[in-house]
């Protein structure tokens, strides 16, 4: 095997700028998210109460209020939390789909880290058991991918030549 160039990013948070942006709908969901994103923030080693949390009225909001962070230029990477539970109409699915192309689409138009961390379950159990239950916490799990992705970033090579100030994909 030859010899290449890696890059890894690691779990050190000091000094990086985040915000979360949270649905407020399923807040009893929602609430443990963001709990374990703070603190898996602050054990490694940003101070919650520089986060800045932004509550949208639901996970459909998410998108539009995350890029808007991504592109300000104050935050280094956006967590997004929220939780869309099935219910008996198709509504789910355009809600939750929409939610992850929308949050995939902040990242690729701004160049900022935006993770997912919303819950797309089909009842409130299975919600439950990844906001801090058997299966974790998936705002945690944002958060650490959001703390890893910034740092990766910073290694890497920075975009040169005619266009490289657009972000991936902007104006397509």
């Amino acid at each position: 095997m030859g010899t290449y160039s890696r890059y890894e990013g690691t779990l050190d948070a000091a000094g990086m700028r985040l915000a979360v942006v949270a649905g407020r709908f399923n807040d009893n969901v929602t609430t443990p998210l963001l709990d374990g994103a703070l603190e898996a923030l602050r054990e490694h080693g940003l101070d919650p109460a520089d986060v800045r949390v932004a509550w949208v009225p639901g996970a459909f909001e998410i998108p539009l209020v995350a890029k808007r962070l991504a592109a300000s230029g104050e935050v280094d990477a956006v967590i997004c939390v929220g939780a869309v539970i099935r219910g008996g109409t198709p509504h789910f699915d355009y809600v939750a789909g929409e939610c992850a192309a929308g949050v995939t689409r902040a990242a690729l138009d701004t160049g900022v880290p935006v993770t997912f961390g919303v819950l797309t379950t089909d009842d409130l159990d299975q919600a439950m058991e990844r906001a801090g239950g058997r299966e974790g916490n998936k705002g945690r799990e944002a958060a650490l991918t959001a703390i890893e992705m910034v740092d990766l970033l910073r290694q890497l090579p920075k975009p040169e030549g005619p266009g490289s100030e657009r972000p991936f994909g902007a104006g397509e």
